[in-house]
């Protein structure tokens, strides 16, 4: 089964308050990441799997893309596990990922 999220729900989903700046945030977000409605339906449940080795999802500030981070106090068998997830996700999905150097932080370019 496929469902369509709406960038209100996708909000809701990760955590933000709905509101005039996070649904624009949001909005350019999707239209700049490619394909994002091949993936979208799946992050959801790929937040809630983050946060089990303590990352998340959350809105580029600088940038219109989703980010994949993890909390600062990660132990290394978490940032293991989270490095792992992150890899296997992307690959599942076909996504192109692009890390910020020295962080354990990845942005959402889009589907490859």
């Amino acid at each position: 089964m496929h469902l369509d999220l709406t960038p209100e729900a996708l909000l809701t989903q990760l955590g933000y308050a709905k509101s005039e700046q996070t649904l624009k945030q949001i909005n350019n977000i999707i239209s700049n990441t490619d394909g994002f409605d091949k993936f979208s339906q799946h992050i959801p449940s790929f937040n809630d799997a983050l946060a089990v080795e303590k990352g998340f999802i959350a809105m580029s500030n600088s940038e219109d893309h989703l980010k994949i981070k993890c909390h600062q106090d990660i132990n290394a068998d978490n940032l293991s596990a989270f490095t792992e997830l992150v890899k296997h996700w992307a690959d599942k999905y076909k996504l192109e990922l692009r890390k910020v150097d020295k962080k354990n932080t990845y942005y959402i370019i889009g589907h490859k």
